[in-house]
């Protein structure tokens, strides 16, 4: 898959505090990047505790679930794109997870 803007997942783990999602986020990016998901079941076969939320968004658990990622999925052009990346406190107040957008 091609991850678009996975920058934003650098700067999350080099803010102050959040420096132990890096290996995590690394794993995944990692994996994503190799990864040939054609379907929502190819990403559910790997990730036990992803949720596909609507509007081509998935949710992961990072870290054992101390961080959510979510990510705008497009199976025929093989690429994410990271819309959030926060801790679940951050996820828990987001209105509506179907909506949202890199940088809200």
């Amino acid at each position: 898959m091609n991850v678009i803007a996975p920058k934003a997942l650098r700067s999350f783990w080099e803010q102050p505090g959040y420096g132990d999602a890096e290996g995590p986020l690394r794993s995944w990016l990692q994996e994503a990047k190799a990864a040939k998901w054609s379907r929502w079941e190819d990403i559910k076969a790997r990730y036990r505790a992803a949720d596909w939320v609507g509007n081509n968004r998935v949710v992961f658990d990072i870290g054992g679930n101390k961080y959510r990622l979510i990510v705008r999925v497009n199976f025929a052009s093989q690429t994410l794109f990271v819309v959030f990346i926060g801790t679940h406190q951050d996820y828990d107040k987001i209105e509506d997870v179907r909506e949202v957008r890199y940088g809200d």
